[in-house]
């Protein structure tokens, strides 16, 4: 970092304009030997083309990039101006720094600044001291320098609380508290110890460094300041959203399997996932990401990177929706961790000011989201320092976006490996499939890690932190992978193949004897069997969702045919893909949604004018009905396959008796043409007008399916894919419930049956309101199958009615929980 000196500061200066101001700290750079005279015209042309006011009275004047041969050093000039210096319309200067920079040097100075923009206290100090060393102290410290002097008065209105749980103020209690803190107008902080942190951000929450026990302060000031902290301290009290780790049960559960004893020398690395694979090596090799350094359009640069991060935001929602449509709903909140790091403000407004220095769009955030990752790295908890792989994770998706690929990837090969890295991120780990990558050795990571935990949820052994010795193995050699006690041998001698491999097959015989009660159905205690079936979203699901035990496919997403590709799939290609889930299916029901495309999932071909609400506008039904051609073909396909196997149709998004009727005569058409026999129909119920009008759209179908993240989203008037809004939109809500309710009711009148495919169905507590309410049929994610059919055995048709009217008579979603 470069250095700051007393002569490099001028206190009390005089300006009449900002023209004169910048020449005030231009002069001082000269003096200094940074940069010749004429740089001082290229800071003035600069104001031209962008502002370089930060805000809260600070302005950083620097030139263009294209006259850095002006520059004999970097360097940097503070004039202070305390009687306050007009720079544009509306905005007072108090501080002006003046940038010559050769280098990325002056970097960590500026840094330094974003720790005083909303502290209008040290400004306001900075901007009337009368000794420079104030000044230097505090931009070459930054937040250190804060830390020396004394801490703000608490705000009147406080509560001390004792965090719970098992990890202390991590990645997801940090999350669902900002999540809570947002909802709140008033100024939010949380003192731990001498820690202060802004509680409606993520980055200063998990820089506390709280751990478990610890006593938290919960300050509030503003208007609805009382209610935040009451808020907040209820949550922190009730235990937020733990982080998941390996617990002491898993640990016992670990120890309680064999060791495995082999001869072969290991290399020792830590257990992150249990389980044994024996294949040959394969090295992962990341993308290496190509950016420029400078650019000379800020304006442009800054609305590229907020595009960039738009785009990261949607990929991070559809991520978690198929983590938790695979793996639950537990891994999947991964995901929604990693979109309140990319909100973040501070990681966009750092990168917006580098932009506006002439730096990239890709260079700045870059920079941005490293130094943040550094600081979380530099906490003394471990397990908080695993959360700067998450950061890193989140930046790279957005840098991806931004830049081009000089490296790609490394691919994988088609046959079984285990995969070699110095360490994965949780996105790399949540698109592996478990019938290629055997099991995953690093040289780095951790068992408590967002990665390890993914390993764990895709079944897949893991062995991490291993030593940089990994990365040197030879490529294709032989390895068994010991998840169980973080062990790996390479080219071991052909007994302790035997060994291992003999060992594998008794884990996966005990396993398979375990899971053998998953196909057993569930019939409540009394007598009353609710039908589990699954959710699927590609061929490969409906295999996997029927050896987890499903008695059928509860709904088909068939978006995963029309996306990603270039045009839409033909009517020989649908065939193939349902007649291939009939055969799998052998006999059990598929219920078949036609497509659902809009709102989130986009298909460049369908040529979708932008829509400002696209959850509002042409998504399902509607969009069938609107290029019938597209809905014919998927028709026929569906059609041609309901001769192999009992298949159902089901129609989304259905708003009204005329959308009903409109796509049942298209399908009465295509059924005449291709002399199909009749299949059974059934709606989504989604929305709250086909709620209000059940009654008679029960008269036209076969069956309900209420689809509960939609029908939430449409009832609380909250976006499901908003990253603050998402965990507010429970479907537990009383008021999603009693829409549930009048379904049933209707559909019980008119003698059809209700299932649910939603996310509520696979959540324990939702399970047994459901079923409570007179569901009969739950389409849950795979992972859940079994534990759902255990839950439904343990419980009487009798008690979850009672728990079914007790939920509909409560006023919010946290008292549903609570019953």
């Amino acid at each position: 970092m470069i250095q700051l000196e007393t002569q490099s500061i001028q206190l009390n200066a005089v300006a009449n304009s900002k023209a004169e101001a910048i020449s005030v700290v231009g002069q001082l750079l000269v003096g200094n030997g940074n940069m010749q005279p004429a740089y001082i015209q290229s800071m003035l042309q600069r104001e031209q083309v962008s502002n370089t006011y930060l805000g809260n009275g600070i302005a950083i004047p620097h030139g263009l990039a294209s006259d850095r041969e002006l520059i004999h050093e970097t360097g940097i000039a503070i004039a202070q101006f305390p009687q306050g210096l007009d720079w544009n319309t509306g905005e007072t200067v108090y501080l002006v720094i003046g940038i010559a920079a050769r280098s990325d040097e002056h970097i960590e100075l500026l840094a330094n600044l974003t720790h005083i923009l909303d502290d209008v206290a040290a400004i306001q100090h900075l901007a009337n001291t009368t000794d420079p060393m104030h000044i230097i102290r505090r931009l070459t410290q930054g937040s250190a320098a804060a830390s020396d002097e004394p801490l703000p008065d608490d705000f009147p209105c406080h509560e001390d609380v004792v965090l719970k749980g098992k990890a202390g103020m991590h990645a997801r209690p940090a999350t669902a508290f900002v999540d809570i803190a947002r909802q709140f107008e008033c100024d939010i902080r949380v003192r731990c110890g001498s820690k202060v942190a802004n509680g409606k951000s993520m980055l200063a929450l998990l820089k506390l460094g709280a751990e478990t026990q610890s006593t938290l302060r919960i300050m509030a000031q503003g208007k609805d300041e009382t209610l935040a902290v009451a808020a907040l301290a209820e949550a922190v009290r009730n235990g937020l959203e733990d982080e998941e780790e390996l617990t002491e049960q898993d640990s016992q559960a670990a120890h309680a399997t064999p060791v495995l004893e082999l001869t072969t020398p290991a290399i020792t690395g830590i257990a992150a996932s249990p389980g044994i694979a024996i294949a040959p090596l394969h090295r992962f090799h990341p993308e290496t990401l190509e950016f420029a350094a400078m650019a000379d359009d800020p304006q442009h640069e800054t609305e590229r990177l907020k595009q960039a991060i738009a785009t990261g935001m949607r990929q991070l929602q559809a991520l978690h929706e198929e983590v938790n449509a695979r793996s639950g709903a537990k891994q999947a909140a991964i995901f929604l961790a990693h979109q309140e790091l990319l909100g973040e403000p501070d990681l966009l407004a750092e990168a917006i000011r580098t932009i506006h220095l002439g730096h990239s769009a890709g260079w700045a955030w870059n920079l941005s989201v490293q130094q943040k990752a550094a600081e979380v790295e530099s906490l003394q908890d471990a397990l908080l320092r695993e959360r700067a792989a998450d950061l890193r994770d989140v930046g790279s998706r957005v840098l991806r976006l931004l830049a081009h690929a000089k490296d790609q990837a490394s691919c994988m090969p088609d046959t079984p490996v285990i995969l070699v890295a110095e360490d994965l991120s949780p996105s790399d780990t949540a698109k592996l499939d478990p019938t290629r990558v055997l099991g995953i050795l690093t040289a780095a990571g951790g068992p408590t890690a967002h990665t390890a935990i993914i390993a764990r949820s895709l079944d897949i052994p893991a062995v991490v932190s291993a030593g940089d010795t990994v990365l040197t193995l030879p490529e294709g050699a032989l390895c068994i992978l010991d998840g169980d006690n973080g062990k790996c041998y390479i080219s071991p001698v052909a007994e302790d193949i035997e060994r291992a491999e003999k060992s594998r097959q008794q884990r996966h015989a005990i396993r398979h004897m375990e899971a053998l009660a998953c196909y057993q159905p569930a019939f409540t205690t009394d007598g009353q069997r609710i039908e589990v079936v699954a959710n699927a979203g590609s061929a490969q699901e409906v295999e996997l969702a029927i050896q987890a035990g499903a008695e059928g496919i509860g709904l088909l997403r068939t978006e995963f045919l029309f996306l990603h590709r270039d045009a839409p799939p033909t009517e020989d290609e649908q065939f193939a893909t349902y007649h291939a889930m009939t055969r799998s299916l052998n006999g059990l029901p598929l219920i078949i949604r036609t497509l659902d495309i809009g709102g989130d999932k986009e298909a460049p071909y369908l040529q979708l004018p932008p829509e400002q609400n696209p959850f509002l506008g042409m998504r399902g039904i509607r969009l069938c009905l609107a290029k019938p051609e597209l809905f014919r073909t998927q028709l026929r396909a569906i059609y041609r396959a309901a001769n192999t196997g009992p298949i159902r149709i089901m129609f989304p998004m259905i708003a009204s008796i005329e959308e009903l009727l409109a796509a049942k005569e298209i399908a009465e058409e295509v059924r005449k043409e291709l002399h199909a026999p009749n299949v059974e129909f059934g709606i989504m119920i989604e929305v709250p007008s086909a709620v209000m009008m059940a009654s008679e759209l029960a008269r036209h179908v076969n069956f309900f399916s209420i689809g509960t993240n939609d029908l939430t989203q449409y009832v609380l008037a909250m976006d499901r894919m908003h990253p603050h809004l998402a965990r507010q939109a429970d479907a537990l809500h009383p008021a999603v419930l009693r829409m549930i309710d009048l379904t049933v009711k209707a559909a019980r009148e008119a003698g059809i049956w209700v299932g649910v495919c939603g996310g509520i169905a696979g959540d324990p507590k939702g399970a047994a309101i459901l079923s409570g309410l007179g569901v009969s049929e739950l389409s849950v994610s795979i992972s859940s199958v079994s534990s759902i059919k255990a839950r439904l055995r343990k419980l009487s048709s009798r008690d979850n009615q009672q728990l079914a009217q007790t939920a509909l008579r409560c006023k919010t979603a946290a008292e549903v929980r609570a019953l």
